[in-house]
């Protein structure tokens, strides 16, 4: 076994500790199994936008205890969408990923909270444009901009308060 401080044993990626969870979040249900495996996700709705976030755990880091890029990348991808579902008047669609622009602007440590709010900046007959930033305790973490593609509608597509944050 490798005892390097940097390539530590990984048998201890879960804590019994409780995560400390900002007052107003609630646990949300979004993007089917891949992000219940590797949430959980929180949001907030406060009557203009909506915030998402999530607490840096051990199975997040890399072995640095930074939060992993691609664990911020997978919530930069959930944030626009997320946000499209209460910031826009556009029927409730699923939105695969075009395109995703991440600008990495600081690390996000063990226990950080991340936080993140975006705009839909257009959306035309096939696709949907929006931008984002990513907090980790305060601080910037993330820039994103994507484009997402106007699949299927999600039910009737009339959910006006589709992770129960209302």
């Amino acid at each position: 076994m490798n005892t390097s401080p940097l390539s530590p044993a990984f048998d201890d990626v879960s804590s019994s500790a409780p995560l400390d969870i900002p007052a107003g979040f609630r646990p949300i249900q979004v993007g089917g199994s891949f992000i219940a495996h590797n949430g959980p996700l929180y949001g907030h709705w406060n009557g203009q936008r909506l915030l998402l976030g999530f607490r840096v755990e051990e199975r997040h880091t890399n072995p640095l205890k930074i939060c992993h890029g691609g664990m911020l990348a997978t919530f930069a991808d959930m944030l626009i969408p997320c946000a499209s579902m209460y910031q826009s008047e556009m029927e409730r669609r699923f939105l695969p990923t075009i395109s995703l622009q991440i600008d990495y602007m600081g690390a996000a440590p063990l226990g950080a909270w991340i936080q993140g709010e975006a705009d839909v900046l257009r959306t035309t007959r096939n696709m949907l444009f929006g931008q984002g930033l990513v907090s980790a305790d305060g601080q910037p973490a993330l820039r994103v901009s994507g484009i997402f593609k106007m699949g299927p509608l999600i039910g009737d597509g009339r959910a006006t308060d589709p992770l129960g944050l209302k």
